[in-house]
């Protein structure tokens, strides 16, 4: 399968697909299908998924944000704020039988390409080794801490900088 996976932008018709691979990789973290909906409609530009077959196999979510803003889990935003000085990666999913091929890093690229800004976001689910594998490193504070406490005890709020040109 992995052989015919790909990244493209996200549609509306994808949706289904994105709700279901969120339900297998953040079964503690649960998120219902408006916020997928409008998060999509807030930044069309870097919604993306892993797609082949017919079906949706891991999506990649990111917005423009404040940085050291976490947004509340399974909650609306409404707009995005005025102050964003940084991107937000909402989530990188993948099925099980997604991984292991490169497709996190293909996903990753596609967005990388188009931000020239620090990317935050949140490891959960123990990752921050593989964030940190990717250029990210965590950020901490007695202020974070407490807005992480909503996506348990390892969660990490990390950044990864814009790399510098050479």
């Amino acid at each position: 399968m992995q052989d015919l996976l790909q990244w493209r932008p996200m549609t509306a018709g994808d949706l289904d697909g994105v709700v279901a691979v969120a339900r297998v990789a953040f079964p503690d973290h649960p998120e219902g299908r408006a916020c997928f909906v409008e998060r999509l409609a807030l930044a069309p530009d870097t919604c993306f998924v892993l797609a082949g077959e017919g079906r949706v196999a891991g999506y990649l979510i990111a917005y423009p944000w404040p940085l050291e803003a976490i947004p509340p889990l399974d909650t609306l935003l409404g707009a995005l704020p005025s102050n964003r000085d940084s991107w937000y990666l909402h989530d990188l999913a993948l099925l099980p039988e997604a991984r292991g091929g490169g497709n996190a890093r293909a996903g990753l690229d596609l967005l990388f390409a188009g931000i020239d800004a620090p990317i935050a976001l949140v490891s959960v689910n123990e990752s921050a080794a593989f964030w940190q594998a990717q250029g990210f490193a965590p950020m901490g504070s007695p202020a974070l801490q407490a807005k992480l406490s909503s996506y348990g005890p390892h969660a990490r709020y990390m950044v990864r900088s814009v790399p510098k040109p050479v």
